[in-house]
């Protein structure tokens, strides 16, 4: 039977930090909403993923291209709560990646379009972003990378990122130019 350590009980053994594969990544997020309806309006109407499967009301997956999800919604401890508030912990933002700035520029323009409150957007030298929340008041960042090569870096070797006004209007001209 495993035991899970309490952080606040035991003082946990002083050992150097795993490595962790340079090959491991985030495969999808399970995300708490109020109405499985109103989330998939959202993920599906305004940011155009794909529905890949679903529970009635009580969960549905969601993908882009294919995947068997990049995002889970449940309704398991939420169906209809209230986003948590301000000033407690969890979950800050879930950030999805485009592959292209023109895939982004098309995300910024459909949000747009679709009148959906922007909540702040930023260039970080290694990469742009767009900021808002869904219906349940979950934080999305939608982003793309700037390829590695060209990510600025300190004289210690970490990144030099900043946060920075994005560039609206250079973005939204690419929408088109994949």
């Amino acid at each position: 039977m495993a035991t899970r350590l309490d952080p606040h009980q035991a003082e946990a053994p002083r050992l150097d930090p795993p490595v962790i594969d340079p090959g491991t990544d985030i495969g999808h997020v399970h995300l708490k909403v109020a109405d499985i309806d109103r989330a998939l309006a959202f993920y599906q109407g305004v940011l155009g993923f794909e529905l890949t499967g679903r529970f009635g009301s009580q969960a549905a997956f969601v993908s882009a291209g294919g995947y068997h999800h990049h995002i889970g919604l449940n309704t398991w401890e939420s169906r209809g709560g209230s986003p948590p508030p301000r000033g407690t912990t969890g979950l800050y933002h879930v950030a999805i990646r485009y592959p292209t700035r023109p895939a982004l520029a098309r995300a910024l323009r459909a949000l747009i379009e679709r009148r959906y409150p922007i909540e702040g957007a930023s260039d970080h030298a290694v990469s742009e972003a767009i900021y808002l929340h869904d219906p349940d008041g979950n934080g999305i960042e939608l982003y793309w990378d700037r390829p590695r090569d060209e990510w600025p870096v300190n004289a210690d070797g970490s990144y030099a990122m900043v946060t920075e006004r994005l560039d609206i209007e250079g973005l939204l001209a690419e929408a088109g130019t994949d």
